[in-house]
């Protein structure tokens, strides 16, 4: 099921969104994950359950969208001056964030989700965003950036027992930026 996007700003639409993302992020605040039902959101957001359902369609949906709000970013990446220490100050703020356990089950709910390339484009959007600093340069496409970057972070955080070191991240970085 899609999300439905485009509705009127400010609206019902938004003030349901915003009450349900909220009682979903103090519900997995309060307890285990596994327990969470959309029942208990629903009370908690003051919409029926049936509202949830139409508008998410499912659980792992609506969790992949809470997931993703959160995952957007406030600001634009970090500029720094240069390429390599733009994408290394990127990297390792996602890294960070994401080697967490509320980032480990961000990741989980978006890999779960109907809608799991949700993700992808908003990382994608955020390097293109470093990339785009650089006219001058030469520099690598996204999916170079995504496969030698972004994939092993994402890997070793959802099925290694320790995420990427950063030492090895900077080497992926510049191996992803040299030509």
């Amino acid at each position: 099921m899609t999300i439905k996007e485009g509705l009127r700003p400010g609206g019902r639409s938004a003030r349901v969104q915003e009450s349900v993302h909220a009682a979903v992020r103090s519900l997995l605040d309060e307890q285990d994950r596994a327990s969470v039902t959309v029942p208990q959101i629903a009370s908690r957001a003051g919409v029926t359950p049936s509202t949830i359902y139409r508008r998410w369609g499912d659980l792992s949906t609506l969790l992949a969208d809470v997931a993703l709000a959160h995952m957007r970013p406030d600001s634009e990446p970090l500029a720094t001056g240069n390429l390599r220490d733009d994408v290394r100050a990127w990297a390792e703020q996602y890294l960070d964030e994401m080697s967490s356990e509320p980032g480990r089950n961000m990741l989980r709910d978006m890999q779960a989700s109907q809608t799991p390339g949700r993700c992808s484009v908003l990382i994608a959007t955020q390097l293109q965003i470093i990339l785009d600093r650089f006219p001058d340069q030469s520099t690598p496409s996204i999916d170079r950036l995504l496969n030698l970057v972004v994939a092993p972070m994402a890997f070793r955080i959802l099925f290694a027992p320790a995420p990427l070191e950063v030492a090895e991240l900077h080497r992926l970085i510049d191996l992803a930026l040299s030509e």
